[in-house]
């Protein structure tokens, strides 16, 4: 069995070599890190997450893909995500495709190993790509959403417990309280 890298990598490296290893990696300041495996209620919330941003997708006729985690998000050259539900608008990437150059949306739904980092690093690294105008940050254990939304030069950040959320763009309505149905 494959054991995680121990050398600094940049992000095509890790690509190439993530492609090879079982289980599921990120790369942060070209160190890999293993992700953990996932409890129920996280894959739940993330399924509910796609499924609700897809049918708003195909409701609107909006030339959008919805993608769950396995697709990559290169922040720099050396460290890339793997987001748990990532929206992004325009011409359909190629069937190959293994990273989301342009994500517009992207949802972390956290859990007690992964809070932290989606609520620092990952945020700033999210909002550091021009394409990104929404970051979720789902809380299934407190039934929560935290929306980061840029506005200009701005953001705009808002904890929600349920409603409607407008995301615009896109142009598409996330019910929260459906999220947390499961």
């Amino acid at each position: 069995m494959s054991q995680p890298a121990r050398r600094r990598m940049n992000v095509d490296e890790f690509l190439h070599w993530a492609q090879a290893q079982p289980g599921r990696y990120e790369l942060v300041a070209g160190e890999v890190v293993a992700m953990v495996p996932e409890r129920a209620r996280h894959n739940l919330v993330k399924g509910e997450a796609f499924a609700l941003l897809r049918e708003e997708v195909r409701r609107r006729g909006l030339p959008c893909q919805v993608f769950t985690d396995g697709m990559t998000v290169r922040i720099d050259e050396e460290t890339a995500f793997e987001p748990d539900v990532v929206l992004r608008c325009g011409e359909p990437l190629p069937p190959e495709s293994v990273e989301v150059p342009d994500p517009l949306v992207v949802v972390e739904v956290v859990s007690p190993s992964s809070q932290t980092v989606d609520s620092a690093c990952k945020l700033h690294g999210y909002l550091h790509l021009p394409s990104v105008r929404h970051y979720l940050i789902v809380d299934p254990a407190h039934r929560t959403v935290v929306h980061h939304e840029r506005t200009g030069s701005e953001i705009r950040t808002c904890i929600l417990h349920g409603g409607m959320l407008d995301l615009d763009p896109p142009g598409v309505r996330l019910d929260l309280d459906a999220l947390f149905t499961a």
